[in-house]
């Protein structure tokens, strides 16, 4: 698996396919960008989160070029801290560590070429695959907020992960 820039006219409509109905594209976006996903919605997003934290797009594909995941990551300078968001990995190749390998990839670029000393996310505790994953990796729970996200009519609590550069490299 190897990561590369997002690229829209090559990744948006694999990411938009992934993006199967308006409770996973919550669970995935927090609502941040507008359901249904547009490129123009999806672009939106991507100019504020560079325009904002400084952020960038990654896509991680497999070797023979095939798209199989997508996140944003951005680098808060002051405290030294990574930030990955907006994290999917394509439905078809869920559940068979895509996201683990994806992940490890982007941690990598975290502590070894921007040299963040820790790495955040978030995640709502009723996305429990995504939760288990990334618990796997080695990210703590920092902090956690009950009935941060309202979806219709349910209230999801939001947890705040953490992993440290010293006990992952």
């Amino acid at each position: 698996m190897r990561l590369r820039p997002y690229i829209e006219c090559r990744d948006f409509e694999y990411l938009k396919n992934w993006i199967t109905d308006e409770r996973t594209h919550n669970l995935w976006c927090a609502n941040l960008i507008p359901y249904p996903l547009t490129r123009e919605g999806m672009r939106s997003f991507l100019e504020k989160d560079a325009a904002d934290w400084g952020g960038s797009a990654y896509v991680a594909t497999e070797d023979d070029g095939e798209t199989a995941g997508f996140f944003c990551y951005s680098l808060d300078l002051t405290a030294n801290e990574g930030f990955l968001k907006c994290i999917v990995v394509n439905d078809q190749k869920r559940g068979q560590g895509y996201g683990k390998k994806m992940l490890h990839l982007a941690l990598r670029y975290a502590f070894t070429v921007t040299g963040a000393e820790t790495v955040q996310l978030n995640v709502f505790e009723q996305n429990a695959t995504a939760v288990h994953c990334y618990e796997k990796i080695g990210f703590k729970v920092r902090t956690r907020s009950e009935n941060a996200f309202s979806y219709r009519d349910e209230m999801w609590d939001r947890s705040n992960l953490v992993i440290e550069r010293n006990g992952y490299i």
